[in-house]
């Protein structure tokens, strides 16, 4: 008798859904990132429903740490250590093959069906919303790499196995992390004035001190010159990291390195854009046109036709991700 299809595996009687799972997931993505929605399309459809699965699982956490939908206005009274405790209790229900009620969670154990994403790499993503529950901010560079790993570069090196890249490929996955981080630098310096608005800052107190900007005062209109200087510094950092992850993006396979470069290039000019605006930067929300980002499709698509670039791009001097299970809350600084 031929094996059930993966998809199908199951525990007891319980089977999971995928064509309503990936219908869910789509929908997930299309709501929360255009960007991402857009890049995703590049995928073989393989490739492409398992990136949304992901990105599914890795929403409805982000949502339920903050009380949100889709990153929509914050739930009142909205107890966050809590929701990170039902976070690890529905992901352990996921690990195991057994149905959660929620289909984010479900969709997670339909992907680990299909491909093996070790339980540390989720672990790490999950430390970052109990960094966030704790309202934890950085007082370091260094700390702010670290968070930005575990919200963000834990994330990439999650896509990289769902892309294919061996779980024992160390030297790619650090690359995928720095493409993560790279877009979570970016999300910082776009989103100051509205995470100030939410009583919650990422810009590490070093910064602060050197600066000259008082604790909590960083959006007074009388810093907002040397509040530019530290949305350069993130922009600088964030460069440096694309940098790298563009360079590791080699080793995956074409359609997928089209749809991780047209998504550097597409999120890198968020940064790039609050860089150019100086001290205009939190006018408005800094975002790309939907002229650029086919832009980068385009040139993202010329990128993988053309022989790679023969020049390696080092890692030398950039923050590198901890190897198991990393940083856990009020370890940083």
């Amino acid at each position: 008798m031929p094996s059930p299809s993966p998809s199908q595996k199951r525990e007891g009687d319980f089977r999971y859904d995928p064509q309503t799972l990936h219908g869910f997931a789509h929908d997930s993505i299309a709501r929360g990132s255009k960007s991402f929605a857009l890049a995703s399309q590049l995928f073989d459809r393989a490739t492409r429903e398992r990136v949304w699965l992901l990105y599914a699982w890795c929403r409805a956490a982000d949502d339920l740490t903050d009380g949100q939908d889709h990153g929509g206005a914050m739930t009142a009274g909205h107890d966050a250590k809590a929701a990170v405790a039902r976070i690890r209790d529905l992901t352990d229900k996921a690990y195991a093959g057994q149905p959660t009620g929620v289909p984010a969670f479900d969709g997670l154990g339909l992907l680990l069906t299909e491909i093996a994403i070790p339980r540390p790499v989720i672990d790490d993503i999950i430390a970052g919303f109990d960094l966030d529950a704790a309202d934890w901010r950085p007082r370091s560079e260094q700390d702010l790499l670290r968070y930005s790993y575990h919200v963000a570069g834990a994330v990439g090196v999650a896509m990289a196995l769902v892309m294919g890249i061996d779980p024992a490929d160390e030297t790619t996955l650090d690359r995928a992390s720095d493409l993560g981080i790279a877009f979570q630098l970016a999300n910082i310096a776009r989103d100051v004035a509205e995470d100030a608005a939410a009583d919650r800052c990422y810009l590490p107190v070093e910064w602060m001190v050197e600066l000259d900007i008082p604790p909590g005062q960083h959006m007074h209109p009388a810093f907002r010159q040397r509040l530019s200087v530290m949305a350069k510094w993130l922009s600088e950092l964030a460069e440096e990291y694309e940098a790298s992850a563009r360079w590791g993006a080699r080793k995956l396979p074409p359609r997928s390195r089209w749809a991780v470069l047209a998504a550097a290039g597409i999120y890198g000019d968020i940064a790039r854009e609050v860089r150019a605006r100086g001290d205009h930067a939190w006018d408005h929300r800094a975002g790309t046109s939907l002229f650029a980002k086919l832009g980068w499709v385009a040139r993202a698509g010329w990128s993988v036709l053309r022989r790679p670039p023969q020049r390696r791009i080092s890692r030398d001097g950039l923050w590198t991700r901890p190897r198991g299970n990393g940083l856990r809350p009020g370890v940083a600084g």
